[in-house]
């Protein structure tokens, strides 16, 4: 093997690999979350040596103290979860714990290849099996809601009828329409430039996980939405210039993820739509494709999946409902005949 390394050197090589490798910033910060948690274990111990526990040795580190490290993130690490309303601290979830697991299995990987450790220990730990999480869509009067609640602040505290209008409003409503028509991650929908959008075809060049480019189509109205929106700036605006922006005229700025999240959740609080979020709107766009007789594999490609696995919970949810509906509709039963 090579030179001993230790285990935060280990991680900072394991970020820059997959930095190299084109993954996404969001990708990246992940991973370093990931790392700083296996770090913030190895410091919780003060009965290890000083330099073990604030940074052990990387190929020192044992398959016992994974298993144990697993175990202190199950039932004793807690979190402050983000949101204007406090929840107070809650312990990971299963999924998070399986992507715990993911991670620190790809930091081993490369300790082996390179030559580092000599086997991948981590998978010989089982890895948590969360439960499929619940498929969350959004109605259709939910949707108009939240598109209600674009033109218009909260009402003020003392005069309840009073609302200011939001300069916002027309950029909100399209960011609605647009997740809801093509089923876009936040990153990819905060990625979009100008060049990206084809006004004729109504497609937009994404560019999505893993660095991959495909087109996805928005109908007549999300159209006429986008063009309201874009022509003020088309004059001025470069093919490489950000659509969605913050700030003011002079001082606009990318949005991210994190800022399209914030948004997203106070459109929904001023609608009384609970639980608005970014993917909820995928889900919603994926459910309504099947249930309007869309494709499987046209799906697939739409969302840019690179497996059927999560397109095909996507199929039993629309079937479940198929089967619902009708038994709430069934000729025979409702004429009793």
């Amino acid at each position: 093997m090579k030179k001993s390394i230790t285990l935060s050197q280990a991680c900072d090589g394991l970020v820059r690999y997959k930095s190299a490798t084109g993954l996404s910033p969001y990708t990246i910060r992940n991973y370093r979350t990931t790392f700083a948690k296996l770090k913030a274990y190895f410091e919780s111990y003060p009965e290890r040596s000083e330099a073990e526990s604030q940074d052990p040795a990387f190929a020192s580190i044992t398959r016992d103290q994974l298993i144990d490290f697993f175990a202190w993130l199950r039932d004793e690490y807690l979190i402050e979860p983000d949101g204007a309303a406090p929840r107070g601290q809650i312990k990971l979830s299963p999924k998070t714990l399986l992507n715990i697991h993911t991670d620190l299995s790809g930091l081993w990987s490369w300790g082996v290849a390179e030559g580092f450790v000599p086997a991948n220990i981590v998978r010989t730990i089982d890895p948590p099996d969360p439960k499929a999480p619940v498929v969350e869509t959004l109605t259709k009067e939910e949707i108009d809601a939240l598109l209600g609640a674009c033109d218009r602040s909260k009402t003020w505290k003392n005069r309840q009828v009073v609302a200011n209008e939001r300069p916002t409003a027309d950029r909100d409503r399209v960011i609605i329409m647009l997740l809801v028509d093509t089923g876009l991650r936040a990153s990819e929908l905060c990625g979009i430039k100008f060049g990206d959008i084809n006004l004729t075809a109504n497609s937009i060049k994404v560019l999505g996980k893993g660095q991959k480019e495909r087109l996805v189509y928005f109908g007549k109205r999300t159209s006429k939405a986008i063009w309201k929106l874009l022509a003020p700036r088309l004059k001025d605006s470069k093919p490489e210039d950000l659509v969605f922006t913050v700030g003011p005229g002079d001082d606009l700025r990318p949005m991210t993820r994190d800022v399209l999240r914030r948004q997203l959740v106070r459109i929904g609080e001023r609608a009384g739509v609970a639980n608005v979020y970014p993917h909820r709107f995928r889900h919603t766009f994926a459910i309504t494709y099947l249930r309007n007789q869309g494709d499987l594999f046209t799906l697939q490609e739409l969302l840019g999946h690179s497996d059927m696995a999560m397109v095909k919970r996507y199929a039993r949810v629309a079937q479940t409902d198929c089967a619902k509906a009708h038994q709430k509709a069934s000729p025979v039963d409702n004429w009793r005949l």
